[in-house]
């Protein structure tokens, strides 16, 4: 009888769990009362992405629910990941908001404080900011694996989240110390999706930090990347985008291309490779807004690229 080879794990946790290098993107929910109009954002990821990222009210603007869009896509059979900021509700709508998310079979959540409101299209907007993402991390952890709300209060059913935070990249000084991050995990995060950092060198000594600090070992690390569009949306970016770490290397070799679309997506394919070497990275999390017909031919063009799970 001959062996049947492992079969690939089937969920974005038991990926995460596994050997395989992660690759999750991100769709922004469309400004649309129609559920077809996300199916089309977000049906070219799927079978290609690992799990979609849907945000929530990114930029400080409104669009069509987080929560209606996990769940949308949840019932296209691309899993997603709910981001849920602190910026718009107070903890009770919050807490709510995790019961519902339980409710409709949403397990991946990334838990985030949210743009301030001054940046967005309506900034006379009152932001809540009741607690903090570690905070609302906690709570979700409780809820989870205590089948409480803060308060004590018993819940019924079972939330099974996976549990994720943001960070941001540095280029880590002499005795610098991750302490936010060591703050997350220490709260219940299992997962980090960065900001972008197009700079494998400085991930490279970033995670060896994080892995000194002895976060990998529970901490899954998904950097951040882009496939950009032209040398003056990378300077832009660069310039305006809290966090953001793209080498002015990149942005003149943009400058030079003859077809500089084409050439941002090379240059991500080319950089996820390279992420993929580095001891402590568990895989990139794809950005592209107003970009988005690009994620899937990232994804293509480097999957034959990564390392294959091990049996």
């Amino acid at each position: 009888m001959n062996e049947e080879s492992t079969p690939a794990p089937k969920s974005f946790a038991e990926r995460l769990c596994g050997s395989r290098f992660v690759i999750t993107a991100e769709v922004a929910p469309p400004v649309s009362c129609d559920a077809d109009d996300l199916r089309r954002k977000a049906a070219p990821l799927q079978g290609l992405a690992d799990a979609v990222n849907v945000t929530d009210g990114a930029g400080a603007r409104a669009s069509m629910s987080a929560l209606a869009a996990a769940s949308i896509l949840h019932g296209m059979g691309i899993e997603p990941i709910l981001q849920i900021t602190c910026r718009d509700k107070n903890r009770i709508a919050l807490q709510a908001e995790l019961l519902g998310a339980a409710a409709l079979g949403i397990r991946n959540l990334l838990l985030l404080t949210g743009d301030d409101p001054k940046a967005g299209d309506q900034p006379e907007t009152k932001p809540v900011f009741d607690i903090d993402s570690k905070t609302l991390i906690e709570t979700a952890r409780r809820l989870r694996d205590d089948g409480t709300l803060p308060t004590g209060r018993a819940v019924g059913g079972k939330a099974a989240f996976l549990l994720g935070a943001a960070d941001v990249p540095i280029d880590p000084p002499a005795g610098w110390q991750p302490n936010a991050l060591a703050g997350k995990a220490k709260s219940g995060a299992q997962f980090v999706q960065t900001q972008f950092c197009m700079d494998a060198g400085i991930v490279r000594r970033y995670a060896g930090v994080l892995r000194e600090a002895g976060l990998t070992r529970d901490l899954a690390i998904l950097v951040g990347v882009n496939p950009l569009r032209s040398a003056k949306s990378a300077a832009w970016m660069k310039r305006h985008l809290f966090g953001t770490i793209i080498p002015d290397a990149l942005i003149k070799r943009l400058e030079a291309a003859t077809d500089p679309a084409r050439e941002g997506i090379v240059i991500c394919a080319e950089l996820i490779a390279e992420l993929s070497t580095i001891s402590g990275v568990a895989g990139v999390h794809i950005m592209a807004p107003g970009n988005d017909a690009a994620i899937p031919e990232v994804i293509r063009a480097v999957r034959g690229r990564l390392p294959r799970p091990q049996a």
